[in-house]
């Protein structure tokens, strides 16, 4: 198990080095893209730095939990998509357009290489911008930055989760690529607000249909306290989600319909 997961890793790495060479060809479009995102970012920051000027506590968050929060959602954003980027808007449109024949040629599963198969440059900027903000802003200690590094991880996980899981709607309801975007986008909305702010039925929503609880919120309280129990619950969920898009997507595998396309992956 221990190799196959190691050959996956090397995968992985190779599948970035080329498709950030790819993206390097045109090195100016790349930079812009990652220096927009983390500037778009970085307008949300300095907004809620100047709510915290005025109202110092909300329902027992101040602004460095605010910015905890944000800097492990973009953290985990940035490294999903970064990493594979077909997860991120590209799944639904290629399912419904009988693009997945090239993929199904691959020796190995299809869902790593159809996920890996290319990146997207703005969501560097998303990466780089959680971590300058946790480690520039919040300052943490050793113990804390080790454990945001881990957490950066389970979120991405749970994004990449979301993207197959949103993704793969298309194999059962057609086109499904604008429902796909509403339910992601849905997601990181309600991940990038404190979790104070939503009570009862809302909340229960948050840690089911719409994951934010697992993008933000557990892994906050994770890091507030050193909690290795909030820790273990979010990579827990994490893994349920991924488990849940992987189900999906192979199941609706089965449903698929080839394109009769002539295509090369470059």
């Amino acid at each position: 198990m221990w190799r196959s997961v190691l050959d996956y890793l090397h995968l992985a790495v190779a599948y970035m080095r080329i498709n950030i060479r790819a993206q390097l060809e045109y090195r100016g479009a790349f930079f812009s893209q990652i220096a927009a995102m983390f500037i778009n970012d970085g307008v949300w920051v300095v907004f809620w730095m100047f709510f915290f000027t005025r109202f110092p506590v909300l329902h027992g968050w101040n602004l460095k939990d605010v910015l905890s929060l944000w800097a492990i959602t973009t953290a985990g954003y940035g490294l999903a998509y970064g990493v594979m980027g077909n997860a991120h808007r590209r799944l639904a449109p290629a399912i419904v357009q009988g693009e997945l024949d090239l993929w199904l040629l691959h020796p190995r599963a299809v869902l790593p290489h159809l996920l890996l198969g290319s990146t997207i440059p703005s969501a560097w900027g998303d990466a780089l911008f959680g971590y300058v903000v946790y480690l520039g802003f919040i300052r943490p200690d050793a113990a804390r930055a080790m454990m945001f590094v881990a957490l950066s991880v389970v979120v991405a996980v749970v994004f990449v989760g979301l993207g197959v899981m949103t993704g793969s709607l298309s194999f059962y309801v057609g086109n499904a690529s604008t429902l796909s975007d509403q339910w992601r986008d849905t997601s990181i909305t309600f991940a990038t607000y404190p979790p104070t702010l939503f009570e009862g039925k809302v909340k229960l929503l948050l840690f089911t249909l719409i994951p934010a609880g697992f993008i933000s919120y557990l892994p906050v309280e994770a890091l507030r306290s050193l909690s290795i129990a909030n820790l273990f619950v979010a990579f827990t969920g994490a893994l349920a989600v991924l488990a849940a898009g992987v189900a999906m997507f192979y199941h609706g595998l089965r449903r698929y319909e080839s394109g009769n396309l002539i295509s090369i992956n470059g």
